[in-house]
């Protein structure tokens, strides 16, 4: 009988960071993640935005009923907790899925957004931005703007959203989304208020290199698994094919003004030690509390990037996430 072939190794985990990361890691990489190409190591397809996940997500909660809203340019997609709204209105969590701005769907991030739903107790709007390359910088900014607009005009009436209660939130380019947005809300006529930021391993200086400079975690995490320096750039030329725009405050928040910084809400950052982005996101956390902004940074030991969404393994504390998160959605 003749041998099985050899199953193709497309991610392995770099011999440098095989005692780094936690165990429990490796043996999830080891048998989900190594066989399976990552998006910029084969033809582009748009067909990967639903094939090449990380995974790791556990089953959605179930909640109250929900619905999808059509925007200009995109969609969302509600979810509503159960049982009756209290007398001011639900909160509100407008949430932007990770993907580097390229992969991704509408049901991206549904385990997270319904477990945020039932914990937090709060409304939900999942935005489907626009994605690159199709799309590239800056529609995901233009719908994530109108997202919030229409939030904030129509969420009371056809949800009974308490629009003084609106956080923001987002992973990785969806937290740099979410980011750009806390600025943008307090720039449109009339500002819109903003109770929480939501970030979890944001892209925030799209001007970042391997060279480490001014962040170190580029040059130590070079090679980590799945979000490599290769791939991180592989993303950022495809939605910020011109280099020029890639200083811009509105894909780069970092660079936001003073004055904007002054106005953006109360954070909470969650960043992986074995992230490449993981400076990048305590430096913005830094640039928050110089302006006044209650923030808190938290760290995570001996894991990559993608963990904040692969709660269904044993050692991922995604809950960790959501009850300080639960905390800061239902403050005034």
């Amino acid at each position: 009988m003749a041998a099985e072939p050899e199953r193709k190794v497309w991610q392995p985990i770099h011999p440098d960071f095989l005692d780094k990361l936690l165990p429990e890691y490796v043996a999830y990489h080891n048998e989900h993640i190594r066989y399976t190409p990552a998006a910029q190591q084969v033809p582009w397809d748009p067909s990967v935005r639903v094939k090449l996940q990380a995974g790791g997500a556990s089953e959605p909660l179930q909640v109250g009923p929900g619905r999808d809203v059509s925007l200009s340019k995109c969609a969302m997609r509600v979810w509503t907790p159960e049982g009756a709204p209290p007398a001011d209105g639900w909160p509100v969590l407008l949430f932007f899925h990770g993907g580097g701005w390229t992969l991704g769907t509408i049901s991206t991030g549904t385990s997270f957004c319904t477990s945020m739903c039932k914990r937090a107790n709060c409304l939900v709007f999942s935005v489907d931005y626009r994605l690159a390359p199709e799309n590239p910088y800056p529609a995901a900014v233009e719908d994530a703007v109108e997202a919030l607009e229409w939030v904030h005009t129509h969420g009371k009436a056809e949800f009974g959203a308490n629009v003084l209660k609106i956080a923001v939130g987002g992973g990785s380019s969806g937290g740099n989304l979410a980011a750009v947005l806390t600025h943008k809300a307090a720039l449109v006529n009339p500002p819109i208020p903003l109770c929480f930021q939501l970030l979890l391993v944001p892209v925030v200086d799209n001007t970042a290199s391997e060279s480490g400079e001014p962040y170190p975690s580029w040059r130590e995490n070079a090679q980590t698994p799945w979000l490599s320096v290769t791939r991180m750039m592989w993303f950022r030329k495809l939605y910020l094919p011109n280099e020029a725009d890639w200083a811009s405050w509105d894909n780069s928040p970092i660079y936001a003004s003073e004055a904007l910084f002054a106005k953006a809400p109360p954070a909470w950052v969650a960043v992986m030690e074995l992230d490449i982005l993981r400076d990048e996101g305590i430096a913005y956390g830094e640039k928050l509390k110089k302006a006044g902004v209650p923030v808190e940074v938290k760290m995570y030991k001996r894991v990559p990037h993608q963990v904040m969404s692969m709660d269904v393994v044993h050692c991922i504390k995604v809950v960790s996430v959501l009850n300080r998160g639960t905390g800061h959605i239902k403050l005034p």
